[in-house]
């Protein structure tokens, strides 16, 4: 069993990019500086458990996306437009202030898919450590948004979760109205058809308005239930199941169930027996893009290569962009967006958490978190997984 004597913040380099690997001897979580991208979320070697990435990693070689330069780089990654974010995404990245492209006047500006958060150079701005907990806290500014946006990331000893707090301050003198969208994307050898299934608690759901660029698998502004649509050569797509047809993609969204106050998102590979998981409120997060390319894209940097399911819980439904999201309204008489007050901050919290489960898990039905644990239900009756998670009350998850 791991122990505070386990508990590390190691400044490191992972395929030539600045990174800080945090551990607390069970798990191991490594956020680049370049982007503030988690690239990987794993169970430890000294764990003995199966050592699997979750997270997807391109496979392409990423650089520090502020270093991208469009008369090097463009050949390589794409023009600035998505070319600057794409050079250096992988994992877990943060779309902030939008979520999706820039308007034709932004992007002759320098403006990047996803916002300036994904692009810019995040820097460590404090680490904390206690009798049995880490935390390292993180900073990027964004000079357009007028935002300051800070992540701390806490460990404790014993524990396979990861305590996430972010805030966005508003250093403008009016209100901003934003998208805050965690773009979470995992890739092979963790996600395959076979073993591997995607869990979330939606309801209703929309594809896309705009198609999708590398060959639609579902056609577009179609509602569904979850997690059935009718794909566009007929029949149902099924999208629990990552990578079911090589050669197409899709984008779609679906809102989290309304009468939950603590939603999640997960993935379970029976292969691995590994479950990765993110549990958040709501309120501050009602929304799950759900983005797969899966050998589609033949232009550079995909090249006919890349298979990656997004996870992409926020407060905005689906990557429009600003002007057209804000004219779209409410989706389901739901919000699509955040406020950060003028002069104000605005937090939420989140965690992330890695499951071993027993063999007799055939899946998973539910995640509930209760008092310091989290529940992992089966599938089968009165099944469940509990794993500490002494953090949650003090970030009103419980």
């Amino acid at each position: 069993m791991a122990s505070k004597k386990d508990l590390s913040c190691v400044k490191s380099k992972l395929d030539g990019r600045e990174s800080y690997a945090l551990s607390n001897g069970l798990i191991q979580l490594v956020s680049l500086t370049g982007g503030g991208h988690i690239a990987e979320f794993s169970f430890t070697k000294a764990s003995g458990l199966p050592v699997v990435n979750p997270m997807w990693v391109p496979p392409w070689k990423t650089i520090e996306p502020y270093r991208y330069r469009p008369e090097k780089h463009a050949s390589l990654y794409g023009p600035p437009v998505t070319g600057k974010m794409i050079s250096g995404t992988c994992g877990h990245c943060l779309c902030l202030d939008y979520f999706g492209s820039p308007s034709e006047a932004e992007a002759a500006q320098g403006l990047s898919i996803h916002g300036e958060a994904p692009s810019a150079r995040w820097r460590r701005t404090r680490l904390h450590r206690a009798a049995r907990r880490l935390a390292i806290t993180m900073e990027a500014r964004l000079p357009v948004a007028g935002l300051l946006f800070k992540r701390e990331i806490e460990l404790r000893a014993g524990e396979s979760v990861a305590y996430f707090r972010e805030t966005v301050t508003n250093q403008n003198k009016a209100d901003h109205f934003f998208h805050w969208t965690q773009h979470v994307t995992l890739g092979p050898p963790f996600l395959d058809p076979e073993s591997s299934r995607v869990i979330i608690p939606a309801t209703r759901g929309r594809t896309f308005p705009h198609g999708y660029d590398g060959g639609a698998l579902l056609p577009s502004s179609c509602d569904f239930r979850w997690p059935f649509v009718t794909s566009r050569k007929g029949g149902k797509a099924d999208l629990t199941r990552p990578f079911s047809k090589p050669g197409f993609g899709f984008v779609a969204t679906a809102l989290l169930d309304p009468r939950r106050e603590i939603e999640f998102i997960a993935a379970f590979s029976a292969r691995y027996r590994v479950l990765i998981a993110y549990c958040f409120r709501r309120a501050d997060f009602p929304w799950v893009a759900i983005w797969e390319e899966n050998r589609s894209r033949n232009d550079s940097p995909w090249n006919g290569k890349t298979q990656a399911r997004g996870l992409e819980f926020g407060s905005t439904p689906f990557p429009v962009g600003r002007r057209e999201a804000f004219a779209a309204g409410p989706l389901f008489n739901t919000p699509t967006f955040s406020t950060v007050a003028a002069r104000r901050r605005q937090t939420v919290h989140y965690v992330a958490f890695l499951a071993h489960l027993p063999e007799e898990f055939a899946g998973v039905r539910d995640i509930t978190p209760s008092g310091n644990e989290i529940l992992v239900h089966g599938i089968e009756r009165n099944q469940v997984h509990r794993l500490r998670a002494s953090g949650l009350r003090g970030m009103g998850l419980a």
